[in-house]
């Protein structure tokens, strides 16, 4: 039972909505929205035409009505919902706690302000690197183009380690808790992050490498960037997106120059044409496309995959892309049929090379050996599996060390696989003969005072 404590503008204001301090939209009620609404009101996804990702989204209301009226939660569209014995919304789902209602209730009550950081992501500002009490699940791997630096993914962070991956040289800390993807530049001069805060926006910081300083963020969208990948010219980078467009973002003043909105799903890979000219991109819509940089129009698609696919790979000397699924198929197919260029009524099949045996569970992420000569997958039963390009042939199977893995990539001289995934373990591998290099801790774990412990990464 709730107990009515006083009434604030003539509306009851419940105990459990009590605190010393005004409700906070950003720390208080977004959490709340964010939580349980946003997934059917955001941009790409608005639900009876409501957006609530926003503070100035929500006070303008869906297509029935406005969404609040500061002061007066009985006469507002988003508490009237909420509230009740038996609440409209959440749809088909848990309706919100007593104290997540009477929260909204009071915050409405009390004027229904507006506290969002004038800067996206400021939340999320850290002063200093993250301190770790447990291993973190580790998202992505690069190697840059000389052999020498080996950047794993964090919390907040990427982690520079020596090539050989035995020293930290550097921590690129910065406002995205979610680092999901990482690429170096052709020329290794600088680390480009994708990554960003769920349900509140992506980003994509770049990074000069020696310096260890950040040189660009760029935010986009209201979910994470995932597969992010540098056009040849080393001019720009592209990502794929939740919200089921695909970006290209100019280096050289952070402006989005292109979009492509053919995926009706999560887009979680990238890849350019050596030509810098096309792009691949990859969705759990069950789509690999080809799409015209210049223009961001749809070629056409280059396969038909017959389940949502998770990550792709294009060989480093000849037009050719590997794609692993969900269900752990992994084909490789030339880029374009009819002798590089796409056509209405094209087989898309003709432009199939081979598929290899499929893992036991989700192929995470795919690679080729830097010579082109080798392509390696993993995924979610933590399974690797290492195939010769030309004939399909398997050359090794890496068992599962316990729990998925979700990526992996090849030292630029091609003698060792490195593999890193739930565990938070960084593992090499001899590629030819499987065989176990060696196993390191992917981040640094550090003892320090309670207060100064960051929770551990989902």
């Amino acid at each position: 039972m709730k107990t009515a404590l006083f009434t604030f503008a003539g509306v009851i204001i419940y105990a459990s909505a009590v605190s010393a301090e005004p409700v906070s939209y950003f720390r208080d009620v977004y959490p709340i929205l964010r939580a349980n609404c946003v997934g059917c009101h955001k941009p790409g996804k608005t639900k009876g035409a409501l957006d609530l990702t926003t503070h100035a989204a929500l006070l303008k209301g869906g297509k029935t009505a406005e969404g609040l009226k500061a002061g007066h939660p009985e006469a507002s569209e988003l508490f009237i919902q909420i509230d009740g014995a038996e609440p409209e919304m959440p749809k088909d789902s848990d309706p919100l706690t007593a104290d997540e209602v009477a929260t909204i209730q009071r915050w409405i009550a009390e004027g229904a302000k507006d506290d969002t950081p004038s800067e996206p992501g400021a939340a999320h500002h850290l002063d200093a690197p993250p301190v770790y009490r447990s291993a973190p699940a580790i998202a992505s791997l690069a190697w840059s183009p000389d052999g020498g630096v080996l950047a794993v993914s964090g919390w907040h962070e990427a982690i520079l380690r020596s090539g050989d991956g035995e020293q930290v040289l550097g921590r690129l800390v910065g406002k995205s808790p979610r680092v999901e993807s990482l690429a170096f530049s052709p020329d290794g001069k600088q680390l480009a992050i994708a990554g960003g805060a769920p349900s509140e926006y992506g980003e994509v910081q770049i990074w000069d490498v020696a310096g260890k300083k950040q040189v660009r963020s760029i935010k986009a969208s209201t979910d994470c960037f995932f597969g992010i990948s540098w056009s040849p010219d080393g001019s720009r980078v592209a990502v794929g997106c939740a919200d089921k467009l695909v970006r290209v973002f100019a280096l050289s003043d952070g402006k989005e120059v292109m979009r492509c909105d053919n995926h009706i799903d999560w887009v979680f890979a990238t890849e350019w044409s050596r030509d810098s000219t096309r792009l691949v991109s990859a969705s759990r819509d069950k789509a690999i496309k080809l799409i015209d940089v210049s223009t961001g129009h749809l070629i056409d698609d280059i396969a038909e995959p017959r389940e949502p696919l998770l990550c792709v790979a294009r060989h480093p000397s000849e037009d050719l892309i590997a794609f692993g699924s969900d269900n752990g198929q992994i084909r490789l197919h030339k880029i374009a049929p009819r002798g590089g260029r796409l056509a209405e009524g094209d087989n898309k099949e003709e432009s199939t090379v081979r598929e290899f045996e499929r893992l036991s569970g989700a192929a995470n992420a795919i690679a080729f050996s830097p010579d082109g000569a080798l392509l390696a997958a993993t995924g979610a039963k933590g399974e690797t599996r290492i195939w010769t390009t030309a004939d399909g042939k398997r050359i090794a199977q890496i068992p599962s060390p316990g729990g998925a893995l979700f990526t992996l990539a090849f030292s630029r001289d091609g003698t060792h696989l490195a593999t890193a995934g739930a565990d938070g373990q960084l593992r090499f591998y001899d590629p030819k003969s499987g065989a176990l290099v060696k196993t390191l801790m992917a981040v640094p774990i550090e003892a320090a005072a309670e207060q100064s412990i960051l929770p551990t990464p989902p």
